[in-house]
């Protein structure tokens, strides 16, 4: 893929408006996470949803090994959540409150949250998309945590 092509398609992308959450899952007693917008709704019956994590991901080794993974899907105050979890590091979740609900990582003020069962992973390219069957599921009413044009923001109903 050429340099212009890739630029191209990453400014392309950065027009369209995606949810934030922070994708968990325990390596024993400690918890891991990462921020991702890449992630979403793939069936009803049974309740599953997918996400996107780069190859290399430490977290996607976790989830590998651990069958289990939590979604946890900001809200529109939780930006220095969404850019701590984007980091690279082991202590994202120093001084982050939290809970192990259901046998993975919960956010404490995370509007909406799913607890899931690994059922197939699929490599494309240089991701591997993870499919999870969700055994729980919480959600509360709050404005979400957007990404559009590299910037954090949320979503309004127009007038």
């Amino acid at each position: 893929m050429s340099a212009d092509l890739g630029g191209a398609f990453r400014d392309a992308m950065a027009a369209v408006c995606t949810p934030v959450a922070v994708v968990t899952a325990m390596d024993g007693a400690r918890p891991h996470g990462t921020t991702v917008s890449a992630f979403a709704s793939l069936s009803a019956s049974p309740p599953s949803l997918l996400v996107s994590l780069d190859r290399g991901s430490d977290l996607l080794a976790v989830i590998t090994v651990s069958g289990e993974f939590g979604v946890n899907i900001l809200g529109h105050g939780q930006s220095e959540l969404a850019g701590r979890f984007a980091r690279k590091g082991a202590e994202k979740f120093a001084g982050v409150s939290w809970s192990g609900a259901d046998g993975v990582p919960r956010l404490d003020g995370a509007p909406g949250w799913f607890a899931c069962r690994v059922v197939q992973t699929v490599v494309a390219a240089d991701h591997v998309l993870v499919v999870g069957e969700v055994y729980a599921v919480d959600t509360a009413s709050a404005a979400p945590l957007t990404y559009h044009e590299r910037v954090f923001g949320t979503h309004h109903v127009p007038a």
